[in-house]
């Protein structure tokens, strides 16, 4: 059986702890906002910025979906029902940040831009770190857990590795 500390260093080195999914989940989804926010600019020259905003939202939110499918959470779940729990945690964020935006005109009648800003930022973060949350515990877990249950020396080497600390393991080691 392996040391529980080679593997817990194994599972680190691939990049699949919640801080490496993190960073990818900021990458691929700020990258795909960005990519998204340059073919809005293209295409309201050829179309009002309602159907364009609707057309690069439906395609972004696509494209985002697998990149986190394949790449930042690594599990392999792809089909209409991924997209569909994925979507669900857009339109809960979409909710989220437009529900701070009318609190703070209900509180404050004209609040400044910078004010505005900080509140949709703030929003837009919390609900991101929201959304990672759902989606690498509820949306792409199940894939992870099938690729860790078709190993199973793995998965038995890595389940005391939660209670232990790192002292205990170079111990028990």
């Amino acid at each position: 059986m392996k040391n529980t500390a080679s593997t817990a260093a194994g599972a680190a080195t691939r990049g699949d702890g919640p801080v490496a999914s993190f960073i990818r989940f900021v990458v691929f989804g700020g990258g795909t906002g960005l990519a998204a926010s340059a073919v809005l600019l293209v295409l309201a020259q050829h179309m009002s910025l309602a159907a364009a905003n609707a057309l690069v939202t439906v395609a972004s939110t696509v494209v985002a979906n697998e990149l986190h499918a394949r790449l930042t959470f690594r599990s392999g779940r792809t089909g209409w029902r991924m997209h569909a729990k994925s979507t669900g945690t857009v339109v809960v964020s979409y909710l989220f940040t437009t529900t701070a935006m009318v609190v703070l005109h209900a509180v404050a009648a004209h609040p400044n831009v910078m004010t505005e800003q900080a509140v949709y930022l703030t929003a837009s973060g919390l609900a991101g770190i929201g959304r990672f949350a759902v989606l690498r515990v509820y949306v792409f877990a199940a894939g992870r857990r099938k690729a860790a249950d078709s190993r199973p020396a793995e998965k038995l080497a890595l389940a005391p590795a939660v209670a232990l600390d790192r002292g205990a393991v170079v111990v028990a080691a």
